[in-house]
């Protein structure tokens, strides 16, 4: 099925994929929905829903919207940027593997925020260093990647490289730091989302809301076309490396404002594409299914941190981190058995 938008756009729309991004969509609301009446203050579904129309009393209002909502929004959008940015790495590397996790711009988006960290700054100076660090990462591995052109298997390679060295900055980087920092520090390097405010949620919403629609509606058919080759797709007439650059850009923007905002979350944007893939059974980018599932699994991810352990609550990165270790495992046995590795 094709739609047609009024400035001439067109998607194409599979039923079997937009059934499965309505499902992940309606279990990000459901976990958001329980997420946000969850705590020493609990609230009934039914009275999160009458205080997010509108409806409750001023109590209810105060926790919904100054505390936990927040907090959930955060989570929601964090999925989706790192959803679609797995998907856009994926596909521009051709690899299952490819995830800025693995390749090195998280690790750069890290570095930029333990910068800001050290020297005193805020949120909005670590979700700017974050950025800063994620972006000139991005253009260090694009840099290095080119030879007569950017191609997979080398920014791979490349991208573990750097990931390697940055990992060991930071390391550094937090030995440097005094105690109360480092402690603040380490806790953002796990990937948490405790004490989310406003302040974190619109940057990361200004971010997504400019980059993802024309991913959505104009990336999948150029993506499409990369897939059967550069020569082949320049002949369709595709500017190939300024629509590899364009969209790795857009993939390293949408990580490091997710860094930024919830600490290097491991694992979402590598497993995400991948189950949206296998669930709609559609070769292709799925840009809008793997978008939805990050954001049902982290929001998931953040609600099952709160409940697993009684009286704690696990930070989102622990159960990232292990749920998409054990899945790198299986996805590595599964390639090796198909003589892929």
């Amino acid at each position: 099925m094709i739609l047609r938008t009024p400035g001439g756009w067109s998607v194409r729309v599979r039923g079997r994929g937009l059934a499965v991004g309505a499902a992940c969509v309606l279990a990000a609301l459901v976990f958001a929905v329980v997420a946000i009446g969850s705590g020493d203050y609990p609230m009934s579904p039914a009275a999160v829903v009458r205080t997010l129309a509108g409806y409750g009393s001023a109590a209810d209002a105060f926790i919904v919207e100054q505390v936990r909502l927040p907090r959930v929004l955060t989570a929601l959008l964090t999925g989706a940027a790192l959803g679609l940015s797995g998907a856009l790495f994926q596909s521009l590397v051709r690899n299952p593997l490819g995830s800025p996790d693995l390749l090195g711009f998280t690790q750069g988006a890290a570095a930029g925020a333990l910068a800001a960290v050290m020297i005193g700054g805020g949120g909005v100076a670590l979700m700017g260093g974050a950025v800063a660090g994620g972006v000139v990462t991005g253009a260090l591995i694009y840099a290095l990647s080119w030879r007569q052109g950017v191609h997979g298997y080398r920014l791979v390679l490349i991208g573990i490289g750097v990931a390697a060295i940055l990992t060991g900055v930071n390391g550094y980087l937090l030995t440097r730091a005094n105690i109360p920092d480092a402690t603040r520090a380490v806790l953002w390097l796990t990937g948490s989302l405790n004490g989310r405010g406003w302040n974190d949620v619109v940057p990361l919403l200004v971010a997504v809301a400019v980059t993802v629609p024309p991913i959505l509606l104009g990336g999948g058919r150029g993506l499409r076309m990369l897939e059967m080759g550069d020569e082949t797709a320049c002949a369709l007439g595709v500017r190939v490396e300024r629509l590899r650059l364009m969209l790795l850009a857009a993939a390293v923007l949408l990580a490091s404002f997710a860094a930024g905002a919830a600490g290097p979350v491991s694992f979402v944007a590598l497993t995400a594409p991948q189950l949206a893939r296998r669930l709609t059974a559609d070769p292709g980018p799925n840009f809008a299914a793997s978008l939805c599932m990050g954001a049902a699994l982290l929001t998931g991810a953040d609600l099952a941190g709160q409940r697993i352990v009684p009286g704690h609550q696990l930070p989102v990165g622990v159960l990232t981190g292990v749920l998409g270790g054990g899945y790198l495992l299986w996805l590595l046995a599964t390639q090796r058995k198909r003589g892929r590795i």
